[in-house]
């Protein structure tokens, strides 16, 4: 009897109980038993068509989802957005795969880049590297002894370099044999214990004994385990019996054999099986013919499950020698059976737009010529081809979907690409069946007679380099070839002297040429280079010479980057931040760019760039606004108080998420640890925990701490104590003595003298609604400074520290002031210290105190819209991670853009931003599913008048740069 039960979906691992019962006429049995119930986990994987890109390339990349028996699961994507420079919306699959792409900035960043696959509160990452390289045209490897030794007086070696397709290299090889240095050096001792008469000691003997178990994380019961059964009888001798080895298996499994004897003592043994590497559903992956020509026709197989979907690539094994080690096996995919691996209901992508699938073309033409040539005659299409035209030469040659139908197999006509080399194809098929992938097949791309080029991926316009051209003769006979560039007005070609350019070559032999060549333009220049096996009388090495039937014209055409030298006097940017107002009505901003007199003609690039919330980048770069060490309590303030503003602006508008609540807490937690090492036991803080409490840093870790308790634990006696500690500080008049060093004083930023600390502590006592007669004093204080307003830095925090306790009287009177020796040019309000002092640092302090100061209170809209122009400024100040100079600039500035950005938040806003050039118009929607993408698009036109309109509901801020 059988019955199979379906398992519930939980949301969380828990134990249930089973009650069981089995009742018949003559018959009862009742069995309750604790089973655990484990969250459903699939697999999922990133597939990336290569390891390594170049700027401006393509990256192909599929999101394959399974569970634990390596079934496709039918829940794949939904409701996606994404990282900084990408995303999907409701992008969805049925076929179990989601084949996107994403076309990288031909100015991309070298450097690792990483998909995210965001499921539920989990990721999923896979990454590649973008560099500027040239790939490799031949791969070398060593085999040598794992151990040599030490009285051993040579280390034999062998050395195998081989072309990527499929001949050796000749030339020389230098070998080295290296001993690595080690920072760990073993000493071994002999350790003798004996009494104090001398005499040793004797110890019971120890035996150690390693053993290796493994517990699968899925398919148990709470207290189960899995087990096969083989009763065998046998009264003594041996017993054989065929144990059939199913993929489930794989990699390992043991066999278990125990008796129990009739005094009810059990023995037994197990033994240890590996097994061959596999999936039950098999795949294969054939070519028809098993080699080609460049540009030749053939026909490549899939076999599979019927109804099976397979993806299919081919990739240059070139690309695997630049970076290997990244691909499509059977361990990596088979240990995520083990992991806790992610159910896909709720994919985040990043770093694609929309879903581009790759097409293998049926029918591509490449522009090859007919056999008719210079001989002229008509053209035989079954006649092989004279001249090979050999253009195109992508890394990637195959990404695609296949679908195998009922037959189970599908053969699919393909044109094989220009490259001479090996093309490493990889298949894998989802069925009913579960998961399947192909050995990895080969197919080489040769022909006997050929021209290489040897191209840098760059060069600077002016610049001499070598030109090579390497012919290649693997016919058995001798030719004669002649060698000739193709003339361009782009570059100049010298012959170098000595070289001869028309030249005999017999078989297994190779020849290069150079030419040194100067690029006369900038960007993208082709240069084409013709090898032909012509007729001579001429003898080779005593051979008549041969002209070859099939190929005996190659024409090469590269593509080579022409750049220019950039130095920093010709290196111009130019910035413009727009925050819209949630009103509806059009914002425009018209600006004129120039380039600087000593720009080189065609060097310079200009880019605009949309982000939809201002602290975008704050947000995706929590753990490096400030990009300093953690060192001492100063620094350490560094990594704790920005995130605080992040997360009650994100708590306030209702985007707190738990993943990234957990990212922002962790710091807090982490800042908050250490930041108690400087602690002293009177409450106070200093730089290193020793010597006397600084007044400033106790306010700040005050002011910070108070506003980290919303999200995670602070002791309330350590806030207590450096409550008290500040108090006891508190002079007659009021004001705040000054204790302490600070050895970072860019730190406290513009908190420089009594008044200024006072109105500082003032501030932090009254953010934690603090009134006590330490505050009337204080402010009492700061009431007959007022009468001095020459210190800008000083009025900005006052009027702030005013709006706090309510004086609107004084607060009006100290805005008034400001509004006086404001900064206002073109929408954009900034305060610097004084007209001599322009500090960037403090220039962002003052402004972000003055917004803290307009909209702390009940901020009117004409408040909300003086502060937008503020706001405007403070975004163009940010740098790359969202942060600015130094802590107190971006801690301050952070705080007053947090507010801001609360106030001014709408759920449902969306703008539309267009940004119109002289040569043409760029449209960016903006909108909350879309706010953290970083959108961007290179201009046309690096000088000219644009012209800038924000329309909509939606803030959004607007970068246009010039490089």
């Amino acid at each position: 009897f059988k019955s199979s039960i379906p398992v519930p979906l939980v949301q969380q691992q828990t134990v249930q109980t089973f009650d069981v019962e089995v009742r018949g006429n003559k018959f009862y049995s009742r069995q309750v038993r604790k089973v655990m119930i484990k969250v459903y986990q699939s697999m999922t994987f990133v597939q990336t068509d290569k390891p390594i890109y170049l700027p401006g390339q393509t990256v192909h990349f599929r999101v394959i989802s399974l569970d634990t028996k390596f079934r496709p699961v039918s829940r794949l994507v939904s409701d996606a957005n994404g990282n900084r420079i990408g995303q999907w919306l409701n992008v969805t699959s049925n076929s179990k795969i989601l084949q996107l792409s994403y076309s990288l900035n031909s100015e991309a960043r070298e450097g690792p880049y990483k998909i995210i696959v965001s499921v539920a509160e989990k990721k999923v990452y896979d990454f590649f590297k973008v560099e500027k390289y040239v790939l490799p045209k031949f791969d070398v490897k060593i085999k040598a002894s794992d151990e040599v030794s030490i009285v051993q007086e040579e280390i034999k070696a062998e050395v195998c370099a081989e072309y990527t397709y499929g001949q050796s290299v000749p030339g020389r090889v230098q070998f080295e044999a290296c001993r690595p240095l080690s920072s760990h050096f073993p000493i071994f001792l002999v350790v003798t214990p004996e009494h104090p008469e001398g005499v040793p000691e004797v110890t019971a003997p120890c035996y150690k004994e390693t053993k290796k178990v493994k517990f699968p994380q899925h398919g148990l019961g709470a207290n189960g385990s899995k087990q096969l059964f083989f009763p065998v009888s046998v009264n003594e001798g041996e017993v054989s019996f065929k144990l059939k080895v199913s993929p489930e298996m794989a990699p390992e499994f043991q066999v278990v054999a125990y008796t129990v004897l009739p005094s009810e003592t059990v023995i037994a043994n197990s033994a240890d099986f590996s097994t061959e590497k596999c999936f039950s559903h098999k795949v294969s992956l054939e070519f028809s013919p098993s080699s080609a020509v460049p540009g030749e026709k053939t026909t490549m197989q899939v076999t599979a499950e019927p109804d099976s979907l397979c993806g299919v690539s081919a990739v240059d094994q070139s690309v695997l020698i630049k970076e290997p080690g990244k691909g499509l096996n059977y361990s990596p995919v088979s240990k995520l059976a083990s992991t806790s691996a992610l159910l896909i209901s709720g994919v985040v992508l990043g770093i694609a737009f929309s879903y581009y699938p790759f097409p293998i073309a049926e029918n591509p033409v490449w522009g090859r010529a007919g056999s008719a040539g210079s001989r002229g005659g008509a053209f035989i299409p079954d006649a092989p081809p004279v001249v090979t035209v050999r253009t195109f030469f992508p890394e990637t040659w195959i990404w695609d979907l296949v679908e195998v139908g009922e037959s189970g197999t599908k053969d699919v006509s393909l044109t094989v690409p220009d490259t001479i080399t090996t093309w490493e194809t990889e298949a894998f098929c989802l069925s009913s069946q579960g998961f399947g992938l192909a050995p990895r097949k080969k197919l080489t791309v040769f022909q006997p007679f050929f021209l290489e080029l040897t191209l840098p991926y760059s060069i600077i316009r002016g610049e001499h380099f070598e030109l090579k051209a390497t012919i290649f003769n693997y016919l058995t006979s001798c030719i004669m070839v002649t060698v000739t560039p193709a003339p361009s007005l782009d570059y100049t070609l010298t012959p170098l002297s000595g070289d001869q350019y028309t030249s005999c070559l017999c078989g297994n032999e190779r020849k290069t040429l150079s030419w040194t060549m100067v690029p006369s333009v900038l960007g993208v220049v082709n240069v084409s280079v013709t090898a032909e096996a012509v007729a001579s009388h001429a003898s080779c090495d005593n051979e008549i010479v041969s002209v070859p039937d099939r190929g005996r014209i190659d024409v090469v055409t590269k593509s080579l980057i022409v750049k220019v030298v950039l130095t920093t006097s010709s290196l111009s940017l130019c910035k413009v931040n727009i925050c819209c107002l949630y009103t509806g009505e059009a914002l425009t901003e018209e600006i004129d760019i120039q380039l600087p007199e000593n720009v080189i003609d065609g060097s310079a690039r200009a880019s605009v760039s949309v982000l939809g919330d201002i602290l975008g980048r704050a947000l995706q770069n929590l753990g490096g606004l400030l990009r300093m060490p953690y060192g001492c309590g100063e620094q350490n303030m560094a990594l704790l108080a920005p995130n605080i503003y992040i997360l009650q602006y994100l708590k306030n508008t209702q985007q707190l998420t738990p993943a990234i609540r957990e990212k922002a807490t962790n710091f807090l937690t982490s800042g908050y640890q250490r930041q108690l090492n400087y602690k002293h036991n009177d409450g106070a803080y200093s730089t290193f925990g020793s010597g006397p409490g600084n007044t400033w840093l106790t306010a700040f870790v005050l002011r910070s701490f108070t506003k980290a308790q919303t999200f995670i634990y602070i002791d309330p006696t350590k806030i207590e104590e450096s409550k008290t500690w500040l108090k006891n500080k508190q002079r007659e008049n009021g004001c705040f003595e000054q204790s302490g060093k600070l050895f970072h004083n860019g730190m406290k930023g513009g908190v420089s003298d009594e008044v200024t600390l006072t109105a500082y502590i003032t501030a932090a006592f009254l953010e934690m609604n603090m009134s006590s007669p330490v505050i009337t004093k204080s402010l009492s204080c700061l009431k007959e400074s007022i009468s001095d307003l020459s210190n800008t830095y000083t009025t900005a925090l006052l009027a702030y520290v005013f709006t706090l306790a309510g004086d609107m009287k004084t607060r009006g009177h100290l805005l008034q002031h400001l509004d006086t020796v404001a900064s206002k040019q073109g929408g954009f309000h900034h305060w610097s210290q004084t007209a001599a002092e322009t500090s960037a640092s403090l220039s962002v302090e003052i402004s972000s105190y003055v917004v803290l100061a307009k909209l702390s209170g009940s901020p009117t809209a004409e408040e909300l819209g003086y502060s937008s122009c503020i706001v405007r400024w403070l975004t163009g100040q940010q740098n790359y991670y969202g942060g600015f100079s130094s802590t107190q600039d971006t801690v301050v500035a952070l705080q007053a853009l947090a507010l801001y950005s609360t106030l001014a938040f709408s759920p449902q806003s969306s703008s539309t931003v267009t940004v119109q050039s002289p040569s043409g118009q760029l449209t960016f929607d903006v909108n909350q599913d879309n706010k953290l993408l970083y959108q961007e698009k290179t201009l046309q036109d690096t000088t000219g008048k644009y012209s800038l309109e924000v329309k909509g509901t939606a803030c959004a801020s607007i970068q246009v740069s010039q490089h």
